[in-house]
């Protein structure tokens, strides 16, 4: 995903939205140390978690569940940036 992407999906997000971003991105950072959830099943759990959280906040509508889906995806997109320029940073890159 590039920059223009990140940019293009924060401009469809609510705003009102940025609190189910922030913790869906911590759900997703606890469940990373928990040995017993495999990594793939994490970014299933979380975009669940962000359409119940975005349902419950907005009521029923396509709107609300694509709005719980893109905060899934940029909570998990955003982890995978902290860990690329980790990685980056450790190996001097």
């Amino acid at each position: 995903m590039s920059q223009t992407e990140l940019s293009l999906l924060l401009e469809l997000l609510d705003p009102q939205l940025f609190i189910v971003l922030v913790a869906c991105w911590l759900i997703g950072y606890s469940l990373k140390t928990i040995p017993r959830v495999p990594n793939w099943c994490i970014i299933f759990f979380v975009t669940a978690l962000a359409v119940v959280f975005v349902v419950w906040m907005q009521d029923v509508s396509p709107s609300s569940v694509l709005q719980g889906i893109i905060c899934g995806a940029l909570a998990v997109y955003g982890h995978e940036i902290v860990k690329a320029v980790r990685e980056g940073t450790r190996k001097g890159k």
